[in-house]
This record gives C-alpha cells, structure tokens and sequence, in this order.
C-alpha cells in the first residue's frame, strides 16, 4: 500500500486520532481524503486543511443507510481507516450494560459493517488496504475499562479472520495497538503521549512496510513486549492493581 495518490476514507476524522489520521495522510501526498463524522460540521477544520482534497461526510457506523450513501459515493477508494470508536471505559459488573453495548454496537458491529461495505470497492480498485485502529486492550483486558476491552478484543479477532477472507482479493488489513495517544479520550490519563500526528505518520509508515500488526507508540511497545514476557504474570498484575 502506497499513500502517495491514494483515496482514503476515515472515520471520526472531526478530532483526536481520526484528524491526526487526515492531516498525515495530505502530508504524505494522498490523492482525496474522506473526512466523516456524524456531524459534519464538526470538520470544518479538516476540509479547510485543503478544500481541494478533503471531502466531508456525513457518517454513523451504527447507520446502516449512511453506511451504503458512503460506499456508493466513494467508489474510487483504496484506504480505509477504521477509526471512529466509543468508550464508556466502564467495570462488567458496572451498574448499566449500556456503555457495553455501545461500546461492542460501534467497536465490533460498526467496523466490521464498514469493512463489509467498502471491501468489494476496494477489491474494484485493485485490493487497497483497511487500517483498524484497536488498543493495547485488544491484547488484555485491563479491569478497570473491562467492556471497552472486550470490544476491541473482538475487533482484534475480527481483523485476524478478515486479514485471511481478504487475502485473495489483495487487500492489505493492518491492526494498530494504540497506547498513549493525545486525544479526548487519553486526556485525563497521566504520562506522556506522542501527538496523534505522529501516530498517523507512525501507522502509514507501517502500513507501506506492509506489517498486519503494529505497536505505534512507547506505551503499546512496552504493553506488548511484557504480555510477550509472561502473559499470565502481565495479567497477575493487572490484578493486583485493580
């Protein structure tokens, strides 16, 4: 996958990671950018980066309607960049499964929904590439944000079959471990975090190295290689700290 020239589509493009992804891909020379949030006034900012190239859309991933009117209009796609998500960060035993099911309704149902829809456009355009963005809670399970876990776990699982059913029509599926991104959701998470710029420019860039799985950031890197360690010892701890 070549960014230069490409046509890419991101999701919850209006803040955080999801305009860090817009502004990254322009930088790297892409061809049409589809910027989408379920406001789309919310992305002035993103189309005035270059009106020439950044389109807004209109688009909930929990919409199926919305979902289709996106992949008819934007059959010239070779990028999709599954990002938008929800967090309601909550305990399973929390008083409410309502945060979980929004959480699973946009985490697992959503993307997957989307990566339904525009694989047979990809596939047109010669197979492209889908960027998940999931967590290093996609890894483990962190109890104190258990639900949010669990969704993104099943996204992980999903990009792993996916990765096999695409294979044939050429399209690229690259999971991102995210960890200490500054964004809305980090922003009351202590320590330090790259900028969702970087982030972006750490993803493409592993992207067109052509890596399935990737760990963008000090955090995801240092999450990753103790689970690698010992699991069972990563996850005792976790735990003990709950």
């Amino acid at each position: 996958m070549k960014i230069q020239d490409s046509v890419a589509l991101v999701t919850g493009a209006n803040r955080g990671i999801g305009a860090g992804f817009v502004t990254g891909l322009l930088e790297r020379g892409a061809r049409r950018v589809y910027a989408t949030a379920r406001d789309p006034a919310t992305l002035a900012a993103a189309v005035a980066a270059d009106p020439a190239r950044v389109i807004a859309l209109e688009l909930d991933v929990t919409d199926a309607a919305e979902i289709a009117a996106a992949a008819a209009r934007c059959r010239d796609l070779t990028l999709l960049v599954n990002n938008g998500g929800a967090a309601a960060m909550s305990r399973f035993l929390a008083p409410s499964l309502n945060g979980a099911r929004l959480e699973m309704e946009v985490n697992f149902w959503g993307q997957l929904a989307m990566i339904r829809a525009f694989a047979p456009v990809l596939a047109a355009q010669g197979g492209g590439a889908i960027l998940q963005i999931l967590s290093i809670g996609a890894m483990t399970v962190f109890p104190q944000v258990g639900t949010y876990c669990a969704s993104k776990y099943a996204a992980n699982a999903m990009c792993k079959g996916l990765r096999a059913e695409l294979a044939p029509q050429g399209t690229q599926v690259m999971s991102v471990f995210s960890g200490a991104i500054e964004s809305d959701m980090s922003k009351n998470t202590p320590g330090p975090k790259i900028s969702a710029l970087t982030h972006a420019h750490n993803c493409l860039a592993a992207l067109e190295d052509g890596q399935e799985e990737f760990w963008p950031d000090f955090k995801s890197q240092r999450v990753r290689d103790a689970w690698r360690k010992d699991p069972e010892a990563f996850e005792r701890a976790l735990r003990d700290r709950s």
